[in-house]
């Protein structure tokens, strides 16, 4: 390993993240998905780039594409493997009816409501604060509607949100606040993609 740190799934987490997605998908559909990643892998390389998600239609279009698309690589890194691919594509999983009745003593499924929000959470969280200050959320929603809304009407809409999430009176909306602002939200649907049907 030469003092290479783990990439997540190397770890034993990640081992047993991975084992229960494969466990989860046939044959077809994970045969399908490294097709899918071998016709995006434009050095033919085994491992993708930034460059290479950037060539995908649709977060070429989406204002959080690039947040997006970094959650595909770990800390330092440039590439990322098929293994890593899977492992960030299975948050996007929807959960099946079978699956709600999982072990509770088991791991966490990446598909799991929990999951899911904090990977929404990191989208927003820049600096890795574990906060989403007013500055992050300016950003994101400069990036969702370009210059359709001034300045000033951004800055009262991060304001009132912040207002109405922030119960410790931090000025900043911690992953606690984001998920009491969004439990009425259906998160395993919203961040649910089909990919493998």
């Amino acid at each position: 390993m030469g003092g290479k740190k783990p990439t997540g799934v190397e770890t034993k987490e990640g081992i047993t993240d991975m084992l229960f997605f494969f466990s989860s998908v046939s044959h077809s559909q994970i045969t399908r998905l490294y097709s899918r990643f071998t016709s995006l892998d434009k050095g033919e390389n085994g491992t993708l780039s930034r460059e290479d998600f950037q060539r995908i239609p649709e977060l070429a279009i989406n204002p959080l594409g690039d947040r997006i698309i970094n959650a595909f690589f770990p800390e330092g890194e440039d590439q990322v493997n098929f293994r890593g691919f899977m492992r960030t594509l299975a948050h996007f999983r929807p959960i099946e009816d079978n699956e709600k009745s999982k072990d509770q003593n088991g791991p966490e499924p990446l598909n799991s409501r929990s999951n899911k929000l904090h990977f929404a959470f990191r989208l927003y969280d820049l600096d890795k604060d574990d906060k989403i200050s007013r500055d992050e959320l300016l950003q994101v929603l400069r990036m969702m509607v370009g210059v359709n809304i001034s300045d000033e009407q951004l800055g009262s809409i991060a304001d009132r949100t912040i207002q109405e999430a922030d119960q410790d009176g931090d000025c900043a909306i911690s992953f606690a606040e984001f998920v009491k602002v969004l439990e009425k939200v259906d998160v395993e649907q919203k961040m649910s993609i089909r990919f493998l049907h």
